[in-house]
């Protein structure tokens, strides 16, 4: 792994554990991950839902779960809804998705009784570890947002530095996706992209530099950035991919995640407390990442500040 995601890890690890809830957990999965972040000190993990479901996925897959706390919630939403409501009565500290639609435990965190939100917009943040790029890679927004407006792109944008910088990033590259790099107006997403390109110049968006709209291709790779003639300190350079919706977003994540094989984390910010939060079909590791993930914004401050 990259030194940034070792470090991370190793920095989440170091602080002492934080009670998790783990909303719906009936895959072997969000056990496993729970159970390493147990033994590892990141987390003291209290398991939140139907206890047959919960029973039943550990002994599918022979986990030994008897060092965990188990809260019988039978409703999938009102297990989300304790899960959450734990972490607003500072009872635990942060909140993970298990075998659940986003939608339900969204849900749950949005309420206004829990008191979650802050002005911040809600968005996913993902960090890649792929062997094929020469530094970790964040993805933007592949779980969250569905379309969003210019103005929630800026926001979207906003968080994806806010987290980059404190995973050392001084001044991340941000890369706003679309299919061709030239402003076409038949194509939104590409007048967009420009206007967010702008917005940094005129210092709207702060302590990064931003480029758009770019392909995938010369986002990340600098050759094929100079083949284009696309002379930009961002091009094939980027730290934050941008995506301009989530479908792209999504498939972006899962092509990263599962045919390229990137250590990778995924966690909703821009709540007074992080939301663990990585695609359904994700392995132990990669929820286990998250977790650190998670754990390490908990840590670092600004944007999760105690209730």
């Amino acid at each position: 792994m990259k030194e940034e995601f070792l470090r991370m890890i190793d920095i989440a690890k170091s602080t002492g554990p934080k009670k998790l809830t783990v909303a719906c957990p009936y895959h072997a999965s969000s056990l496993l991950s729970s159970l390493m972040a147990q033994k590892d000190g990141l987390a003291i993990p209290i398991l939140v839902g139907d206890k047959n479901r919960i029973m039943h996925a550990a002994e599918e897959d022979d986990v030994d779960i008897s060092s965990l706390e188990i809260i019988d919630i039978k409703d999938d939403q009102a297990a989300c809804d304790k899960a959450v409501q734990l972490v607003a009565e500072g009872k635990a500290d942060f909140v993970m998705k298990g075998l659940i639609d986003t939608s339900v435990i969204l849900k749950a965190y949005l309420k206004p009784e829990f008191g979650m939100r802050t002005d911040k917009l809600l968005s996913h943040v993902a960090v890649f570890n792929p062997d094929s790029y020469g530094k970790i890679l964040f993805v933007t927004d592949a779980s969250m947002n569905i379309d969003p407006d210019l103005d929630q792109k800026r926001q979207i944008i906003d968080n994806a530095v806010d987290v980059a910088r404190k995973m050392g990033v001084e001044v991340p590259k941000v890369a706003v996706l679309a299919a061709i790099e030239k402003v076409n107006p038949k194509m939104p997403e590409t007048v967009e992209a420009r206007a967010l390109q702008e917005m940094n110049e005129k210092g709207i968006i702060k302590n990064s530099i931003v480029a758009g709209p770019l392909a995938l291709d010369n986002a990340i790779f600098e050759k094929a950035a100079k083949i284009k003639s696309i002379d930009h300190p961002v091009a094939g350079h980027a730290d934050i991919l941008m995506v301009p919706n989530i479908e792209i977003g999504n498939i972006l994540y899962k092509a990263l995640a599962f045919c390229s094989g990137a250590k990778h984390a995924g966690v909703i910010v821009g709540g007074k407390k992080p939301v663990v939060l990585t695609s359904r079909s994700d392995n132990e590791f990669g929820k286990y990442n998250s977790i650190a993930f998670a754990k390490y914004l908990l840590e670092t401050g600004d944007g999760y500040n105690k209730l």
